[in-house]
């Protein structure tokens, strides 16, 4: 787009909001040293959770207590270690509430991206572990028997977990089978290739580097279109009683 007369592909709506890289603005967060920030949504916004993505040079990191937070970061590009476990690129690691955190980038150009929120409790479940994983580990599986869009659930599909986060792979011209309209929060980013969305009544082009916001309730649908498969990586809150 043309930011000299005011163009862009940026939406921030009632019940979703469209972020592209070319409108990202850094932040600075306490604690983390040498890298750039982008809170690219959080409670300002009207969400429940709090999603960025951080620049890292060599040898920058960020130390930390979830406190009652828990936290799942999954490694763009790079590599680097939390709380001294490796992680490369396509890793993955889910940190508990009440826990310390210390994330040290080993390469230049280290890109992480994190989902933050509240951890809500289930009475006869204890919180999740620490741990640590990698998509390649993990199985896609057809979405809703469509080999065309297939799905990775990277934590564990339990009861004591309130948060899911998934990739989903889509090849060309594939498309969720309907218009969902749910309870569960997204935040959304998107890996590589291009489609459009739709969210409640309008339609967005969207592509890799690009965030979605989706707040409950707001109608959904997505068809992937270009030449190479569309993935996006998502949260959404789960397992719990509105």
């Amino acid at each position: 787009m043309n930011p000299q007369i005011g163009l862009t592909r940026n939406v921030v709506r009632r019940n979703y909001a469209l972020l592209t890289p070319d409108g990202y603005v850094p932040s600075v967060l306490p604690g983390w040293t040498k890298c750039t920030p982008y809170i690219l949504i959080s409670a300002a916004l009207g969400a429940r959770l709090v999603q960025m993505v951080i620049d890292f040079e060599k040898g920058g990191g960020g130390r930390g207590e979830t406190d009652g937070d828990e936290l799942v970061l999954y490694v763009l590009n790079g590599r680097g270690t939390l709380n001294k476990a490796p992680l490369g690129s396509g890793s993955f690691a889910y940190v508990p509430p009440g826990t310390t955190f210390d994330f040290r980038s080993g390469a230049n150009s280290t890109q992480v991206l994190i989902f933050r929120k509240n951890y809500q409790p289930l009475d006869g479940f204890e919180a999740p572990a620490f741990f640590t994983g990698h998509e390649k580990d993990v199985a896609e599986t057809p979405f809703h028997g469509d080999p065309r869009a297939r799905l990775k659930t990277l934590l564990p599909d339990s009861p004591e977990f309130d948060l899911a986060v998934n990739i989903f792979t889509y090849d060309p011209g594939a498309t969720l089978p309907f218009v969902e309209t749910h309870v569960m929060e997204h935040g959304m980013l998107f890996l590589a290739g291009s489609g459009v969305y739709r969210l409640a009544d309008d339609w967005h082009p969207v592509r890799a580097g690009d965030t979605l916001w989706i707040a409950p309730y707001c109608p959904q649908w997505f068809i992937a279109a270009g030449p190479e498969p569309a993935r996006y990586i998502y949260y959404k809150d789960v397992n719990r009683t509105p």
